[in-house]
């Protein structure tokens, strides 16, 4: 059964609601130093600032975890485009037995893919990064890395990692982004 786009969406953004929520919940800060700040309902302009700071800290966190989740989002949407054409296409009364194993290799090759990419992006966070995205189409493998070091050592690092994982040696780009 297909999921449509909305149905993705949805639960993407559930899940990414469910993920905050425990997040927050479970965060060490606690509210106490907030309220110990308050004078007669009024913060003093020091604390403010503080807490200003604080709110923007997490504000672009969000903001730059969330670029990587929609370009997450953007993959899965192309992907589920095209798995949809192709599972039409194996379901077409009017192609060839040849033409539906094509479009039926096609659906696994990207299954594979996909699962190559998780698989990378976890690898890649194991090695002690905050987050990592992996795109790849076959020809190349495009990596962008959440990290505040960016050396051509930790790219290498992650390059051989990769090769040694996917086996047959593509072009690696490695790109970082700086966490917040």
């Amino acid at each position: 059964m297909l999921l449509k786009k909305q149905t993705v969406w949805l639960l993407t953004m559930l899940s990414l609601v469910v993920v905050l929520s425990v997040y927050y919940v479970t965060s060490p800060e606690t509210k106490t130093a907030d309220l110990a700040a308050v004078d007669k309902g009024k913060k003093t302009s020091e604390s403010a600032s503080a807490s200003n700071k604080k709110d923007m800290d997490v504000v672009t966190d969000a903001a730059g975890d969330e670029v990587f989740e929609a370009l997450r989002l953007d993959e899965q949407d192309k992907r589920s485009e095209l798995r949809q054409q192709l599972t039409e296409m194996v379901a077409s009364p009017d192609l060839t037995a040849e033409e539906k194993n094509k479009a039926y290799e096609q659906m696994q090759q990207l299954t594979e893919l996909e699962t190559k990419e998780k698989v990378l992006e976890s690898l890649i966070q194991s090695m002690g990064y905050k987050d990592a995205l992996v795109r790849a189409d076959g020809e190349k493998v495009l990596i962008t890395v959440k990290a505040n070091e960016q050396s051509k050592k930790a790219a290498n690092q992650i390059i051989q990692k990769v090769g040694d994982e996917i086996g047959e040696m593509q072009k690696v780009s490695v790109t970082f982004e700086p966490e917040k």
